[in-house]
């Protein structure tokens, strides 16, 4: 049984690299990318206060637009597809570049998929110069995420992008 549960209070720095060791374990010995991004998704939402949704969106191999579909999370239902380029995920898809949103609402064309969701932090992971998936937090409180979050996912992204 893994319990990689930090404590409360745990400050940023230690919580990500607590949470890199933590997915490092995890995913290290497997070759499932579904099976790695599933316990990453369930991993995100233990080690992280305040989220409403953590997962990832894949980049679909048969979509000649470079569509995004749902991959692996936790948290309420969420949008199957996102088109390359709209709201968060597919601007991060789009652009190759993290995209940090204290306010969803004021993002031009932000897909609301949850209405509780209020800030978003998505993370491109990338292959081979190529946007494979893209990592997705969510929180029901505005500008939850900062610089701190957004360096520890992309640590995460870059250790998982062999890994999924």
């Amino acid at each position: 049984m893994y319990d990689f549960r930090p404590a409360d209070g745990t400050p940023k720095p230690d919580l990500y690299r607590d949470l890199l060791a933590a997915a490092d374990a995890l995913t290290a010995d497997e070759a499932d990318g579904v099976a790695n991004m599933a316990n990453i998704a369930a991993l995100m939402w233990e080690f992280l206060p305040d989220v409403n949704w953590t997962g990832f969106y894949r980049t679909d191999p048969n979509s000649p637009d470079g569509e995004l579909v749902l991959g692996p999370f936790a948290g309420r239902p969420a949008c199957i597809r996102i088109p390359k380029g709209k709201g968060v995920c597919g601007a991060a898809a789009e652009s190759a570049e993290t995209q940090l949103v204290p306010d969803v609402h004021a993002f031009p064309g932000h897909i609301a998929c949850d209405s509780e969701t209020a800030s978003e932090l998505v993370v491109p992971v990338m292959r081979d110069d190529k946007v494979i998936a893209v990592i997705d937090l969510d929180s029901p409180s505005r500008a939850r995420f900062d610089e701190q979050d957004r360096d520890g996912i992309e640590a995460l992204a870059q250790m998982l992008a062999s890994r999924i």
